[in-house]
């Protein structure tokens, strides 16, 4: 079974939630939920809910939700499930919870943003290495082949949205 690790801006985009997402973004990032929610895709995520948090802090599980909201629900309740979820455990090096020893000690990625390191520490630490899917943060971008020569794989599943952003 595929496995994937959804970037936070993948839920925001199927919430309606980023103006530069075009609606064939906003679509696919819904197609892809539902494909983890449907249990084609397996999420992978840290062990002490890291990603979960994050989603928490910019996604609302309940009341009217949207698609991403939906997922946070879904990743909440199956997030211990090993049928629907892997889990991994990636190391901290201090107390500010953005520095992890899975992460790259590589210059070229010195400037990657600090609250988005997690992610790449869960892919390393995984055995399968699983894509990051990423919908519309081109800051990831300029980044995609230092984060390739470390084993990282992002899946820009709009990258023309992106594209267009970097070229406006």
């Amino acid at each position: 079974m595929m496995k994937v690790i959804v970037d936070t801006n993948v839920p925001l985009v199927a919430n309606g939630r980023a103006d530069q997402a075009s609606e064939d973004c906003v679509e696919t990032c819904i197609d892809e939920l539902m494909k983890i929610t449907e249990g084609d895709v397996k999420l992978v995520l840290d062990d002490q809910r890291r990603i979960i948090s994050e989603y928490r802090n910019k996604l609302n599980p309940v009341g009217f939700p949207g698609v991403g909201d939906a997922f946070l629900k879904w990743a909440e309740i199956n997030w211990a499930n090993p049928q629907q979820c892997d889990l991994v455990s990636i190391t901290p090096v201090d107390d500010s919870e953005t520095n992890f020893q899975e992460f790259p000690p590589d210059p070229a990625l010195a400037d990657f943003d600090q609250d988005d390191r997690k992610f790449i520490a869960v892919a390393l630490a995984h055995a399968e290495k699983p894509p990051i899917l990423q919908a519309v943060d081109s800051a990831w971008w300029s980044f995609r082949d230092a984060l390739h020569q470390h084993g990282v794989t992002v899946d820009f599943i709009c990258e023309d949205d992106i594209l267009s952003t970097l070229n406006a």
